[in-house]
């Protein structure tokens, strides 16, 4: 598989600068993150990327790392469910993670400030007019419903808005879908994951795999459309041929949850919100159209749109 990359023929160096804490209010542990950026540069646009269920600040450096080599300072908190607190499943704190990790992103955008100048000189060399959310799984729905999405109750009932301004454009990758299919397990444990779509307004990339099947749904691999099937414009839509859940091995190299492991898919993902994002926070307007035309002659993915 090879994959055409939007990112600059000369990649930047980049830096890493952790554990940065977040001056938020009460949490159980304090909100830390990871800043990684290019080591030089001005006027770099900010991605706030929410891992996946158990993950933390130090996971997706295949993802991270491109994207800051292609010019993006991207910032990634540790969310209360990462395996390094220890809050599984049975935990009592565990209803309430959902919750958390959206006060997490929302407390990143807003001292988003504070964080840069404590990274350093990014206060100075960061865009904070240029800010886009990118999750993955759990993250996925996470960053949805900073873009407008919100969570039907029981009785399908849609709850409180958790939409936040600060973010221009965002992207979801491997997302939940709607909860009419949930698993028995997925009903006790994870009674959250019935996002509605409807009111997802902000412009975003939906990204999935067409071979994902979740053991949290009984439908197939197009539960995970759901986002962008759901949602209205602007939306776009990438499908990966072959991708899995982890889509290659985001996450890491060679790490367990990977069943599907392949390096240059896990590129064309990567590669894939750098020219949507260039795009979207009008850095390279055009950069969208060209990447989706040398991958389909490349790759032959799929993809579908909405405006």
């Amino acid at each position: 598989m090879s994959t055409p990359a939007p990112s600059p023929k000369n990649p930047k160096k980049t830096v890493a600068i952790k554990p940065v804490t977040v001056p938020v209010g009460e949490r159980a542990v304090p909100l830390q993150v990871k800043v990684t950026a290019p080591a030089e540069g001005r006027d770099l646009p900010v991605i706030v990327f929410s891992h996946g269920n158990a993950w933390s600040m130090d996971g997706y450096e295949p993802l991270v790392d491109r994207w800051a080599a292609a010019g993006f300072v991207v910032v990634q908190p540790t969310h209360l469910d990462s395996r390094r607190n220890a809050i599984g499943f049975d935990d009592p704190r565990f209803g309430t993670v959902w919750r958390v990790r959206i006060a997490d992103l929302h407390g990143v955008l807003d001292h988003l400030d504070a964080v840069l100048a404590e990274a350093g000189d990014l206060i100075d060399r960061a865009d904070r007019t240029r800010v886009a959310l990118v999750g993955h799984s759990w993250g996925a729905q996470t960053v949805g419903a900073l873009l407008g999405a919100r969570v039907f109750d029981a009785q399908g009932v849609a709850g409180e808005d958790f939409s936040h301004g600060g973010a221009k454009a965002g992207v979801l990758i491997a997302a939940t879908g709607t909860g009419d299919s949930l698993t028995p397990f997925a009903v006790e444990h994870l009674p959250f994951m019935r996002p509605d779509y409807s009111t997802m307004t902000t412009p975003a990339l939906v990204i999935a795999g067409d071979k994902d099947q979740s053991r949290m749904s009984t439908r197939g691999p197009d539960w995970f459309l759901d986002a962008f099937d759901l949602s209205p414009a602007p939306k776009r839509l990438l499908v990966v041929p072959g991708g899995e859940h982890t889509l290659g091995g985001i996450a890491g190299e060679a790490v367990s949850e990977t069943t599907d492991p392949d390096t240059d898919r896990v590129a064309l993902v990567a590669d894939a919100v750098t020219a949507y994002l260039l795009d979207a926070l009008e850095l390279d307007p055009g950069t969208w159209s060209r990447f989706r035309a040398d991958t389909e002659a490349v790759e032959k993915a799929s993809f579908r749109h909405k405006d």
